[in-house]
């Protein structure tokens, strides 16, 4: 959708202005202040054409004093109001933004796994942060102070037509032309900010993902590649902008001549006038109306430069609402939050895709009581992690069930069923933050004892205490200051300490090399002791213990069993076994 008219810019105004109510009275003080400013805008001019009228012309010095000091206390005072004018917009701008960031950033971090797969990350990071500011602008920049250069061009015109009406009209006559000149501006830099906006985020986007996979395009020698196509992205970016000013290079000049008109015929008619009419036309007259032109002029000029800063400010706000309207969260309609989880899981003829009717599940249907450990084995594609996402509900199934403890996982509270269930995924995701910080996700009723018990079992605490600060040693983004094994035992500590009903490893130790993962296999089956467990892994010597291997190939069940009853099978099981064995033998002997 595009900001294309009245009814729509009110509806998104109105919608803007519904987080303006907890900040009521600060809106209530702009306003008022803004009404002052307006109203007292003509007092200092004719303050000047009394002075000069009544004082400077006729040498009464006395009366210069007086005035003067009137005039200095004038100015005092609007600055006094234009200060706290400027404050209060912009603490309200920025009041209402803090709130909306809040609702965005907490709105993005409960939208469905499914959202991400089609929205880059840099577009989202662009409606958070840039987009959001240009909203504050409505506030501090935009409409409050566009109604308060109205009020004033409405106030100084009609004192002018009050002083003068026959002067005024004359000086006002290139006024229509100034309004059309205007009109046609906004009209043009309003699709310039558009631009402007879209590549603000596909240059948000690009830095984003290129930043973050550096060391791909480092691996394959593809720096002039990547700079080509950002200079590309820059380019368009940079055009955008030289538009917009160009825009602006040809519309000051237009109401600067508009402007000299406007004066040339106050000079022509003024000095006609003060020749034939000497009383009615004064010096000071003419001064006065000098001085208003420019307060006439200014804000008019000025109208069209904050029409704009709205113009970009309902842009940006259209994109932050179009955010907030996404209704792709997962539905928490479950009420059930039983006082132990057992941890049975059952799935029955559950059928899964991610896009329309492509299929990745098909059919699935197994249990695993609890305590019990089962094993996910298959190629690339097989299914296995979508069985995971199903089941933590990032995504829904199409057809089948899915119950937990004879539950259905949707009449479960989703933060409740999701407490419950520990992951540890072969790619680690760390933050930059502490290790212990990592470890409890910032959950006071995790203990520092409780972390370090964990990491001793499983066998991380020595290499933790080794390091600067310890637990209080900081990772750094993504876990950069951690090779990737000590990151995945940092994941494991993770799981260990939320004490889950199950436990999912999905390819928990693919990471790491043999030592570690012998460390961690003797961590591991501790940790299964009493809990259900779903593990996938490539390495099958890894799952020779679980109660149940099930074999995927395509989303279907191919085989399932125990690890020596489907070695006897000589089926798939046994040719993914035989095969990777005899890699691994290979790979010793060489």
């Amino acid at each position: 959708m595009a900001v294309t008219g009245d009814v729509y810019n009110t509806g998104l105004l109105k919608r803007i202005f519904q987080y303006v109510k907890p900040y009521r009275s600060v809106f209530i003080w702009s306003v008022i202040l803004t009404i002052l400013l307006a109203a007292i805008s003509p007092v200092r001019p004719f303050l000047i054409k009394y002075t000069l009228d009544h004082y400077i012309l006729t040498g009464n010095y006395s009366g210069l004093v007086n005035m003067t000091m009137l005039m200095v206390f004038m100015l005092l005072l609007q600055t006094l109001i234009q200060y706290n004018h400027t404050l209060l917009t912009n603490i309200l701008g920025q009041s209402v933004i803090r709130d909306l960031r809040i609702r965005v950033f907490n709105h993005i971090t409960n939208l469905r796994l499914k959202y991400f797969d089609k929205t880059p990350i840099g577009q989202l990071i662009t409606r958070t942060v840039s987009d959001l500011e240009t909203i504050a602008d409505i506030f501090s920049e935009g409409l409050i102070s566009m109604i308060g250069d109205t009020l004033q061009v409405i106030v100084i015109v009609g004192v002018m037509l009050y002083t003068d009406w026959e002067l005024s009209l004359v000086v006002l006559l290139p006024i229509p032309l100034l309004i059309l000149a205007t009109r046609k501006f906004q009209k043009a830099i309003k699709v310039s900010f558009q631009e402007i906006r879209n590549e603000v985020s596909n240059l948000n986007t690009f830095l984003q993902e290129h930043i973050t996979g550096v060391s791909i395009v480092q691996y394959f020698a593809r720096e002039q590649q990547e700079y080509r196509k950002f200079n590309a992205i820059n380019k368009r970016y940079r055009d955008a902008n030289i538009r917009s000013n160009w825009y602006y290079s040809i519309f000051f000049p237009v109401v600067e001549l508009i402007s000299a008109m406007s004066l040339g015929l106050l000079v022509w008619y003024g000095s006609k006038s003060i020749l034939s009419k000497p009383l009615d036309v004064t010096p000071g007259t003419i001064t006065q109306f000098i001085m208003y032109l420019g307060m006439v002029f200014t804000p008019i000029r000025q109208l069209a430069d904050k029409f704009n800063t709205l113009q970009m400010g309902m842009v940006g706000a259209e994109r932050v609402f179009k955010v907030l309207d996404t209704d792709e969260v997962t539905p928490n309609r479950g009420t059930q939050q039983p006082e132990k989880l057992e941890g049975n899981i059952e799935f029955k003829n559950v059928w899964f895709a991610y896009n329309d009717d492509n299929y990745v599940l098909k059919d699935l249907s197994f249990e695993v009581k609890a305590g019990q450990t089962i094993a996910l084995v298959g190629a690339t594609g097989a299914g296995k992690s979508s069985t995971i996402n199903i089941l933590n509900r990032f995504y829904e199934v199409k057809k089948g069930t899915i119950t937990v403890d004879g539950i259905h996982i949707e009449d479960l509270e989703l933060n409740y069923l999701r407490s419950h269930i520990a992951t540890v995924l072969q790619d680690v995701f760390l933050f930059s933050d502490t290790i212990l910080n990592n470890i409890t996700l910032n959950n006071p009723k995790i203990t520092i004892e409780e972390v370090v018990n964990a990491a001793k079992k499983v066998g991380a605490h020595e290499f933790i205490e080794r390091l600067p600060g310890a637990y209080q040693y900081n990772v750094m983004e993504r876990g950069a200051t951690l090779s990737a094994g000590q990151a995945q035992l940092i994941s494991f500590i993770r799981a260990l300490v939320h004490n889950p009903a199950i436990l999912v490893l999905d390819e928990a130790t693919s990471s790491v090399d043999t030592e570690t993962e012998l460390l961690i296999q003797k961590a591991i089956d501790s940790l299964m002791e009493g809990r259900t467990s779903i593990v996938i892994a490539h390495r099958l010597s890894t799952i020779q213990k679980a109660d149940q291997i099930i074999v995927l190939d395509k989303g279907e069940i191919k085989e399932r069993g125990t690890h020596q009853e489907l070695l006897k099978i000589n089926g798939y099981y046994k040719k993914l076994y035989d095969l990777q064995f005899s890699s691994e033998g290979i790979a010793k002997s060489s």
